[in-house]
């Protein structure tokens, strides 16, 4: 398995924009998603997307955003749209996706991450901090999560 830039690999930027729009696009056009993927195809430039392969199967997605929340704009760097294609969960994959973004984030000098989740329970035993709820458009209430990227905690593990 690996876990690359998708710039890196082009030939997958219709389906991970097909994904996020199936997994997150309530509300939003299609046309959204390939908007921000299209922009995270410059190297060493935010937002950026990454892909997990095996012998070029995409298996699932994950990118390092300037923002993902509006409401939170004060916040940044993020982790966001995080997305396991459904035969290759349960193995963990979840959790290297993670850790590559953290990983990535840390080197590239940022000292704290963000992500938001209507889910509960999940980033917790990855090491992400509950710091309260947000707002997502247009009213939705989400649970926001830190990352001390200065903080030595073990590899993630799913």
């Amino acid at each position: 398995m690996k876990i690359q830039p998708l710039y890196a690999a082009p030939q997958h930027a219709v389906q991970v924009s097909r994904w996020l729009w199936q997994a997150f696009g309530e509300g939003l056009s299609p046309a959204f998603f390939d908007s921000v993927i299209n922009h995270s195809m410059t190297p060493g430039a935010l937002p950026i997307t990454f892909v997990a392969t095996e012998n070029d199967r995409l298996l699932g997605t994950v990118g390092l955003w300037r923002c993902d929340l509006i409401t939170r704009q004060d916040l940044w760097p993020w982790m966001a749209a995080l997305y396991v294609d459904e035969s290759a969960r349960g193995c963990g994959l979840a959790g290297k996706l993670g850790q590559h973004v953290i990983d990535y984030a840390k080197a590239q000098g940022f000292d704290e991450l963000y992500l938001y989740s209507a889910c509960r329970d999940f980033y917790e035993r990855f090491g992400w901090q509950y710091i309260g709820d947000g707002l997502d458009y247009p009213d939705t209430a989400v649970h926001l999560y830190r990352y001390d990227l200065g903080a030595s905690l073990g590899a993630i593990t799913e």
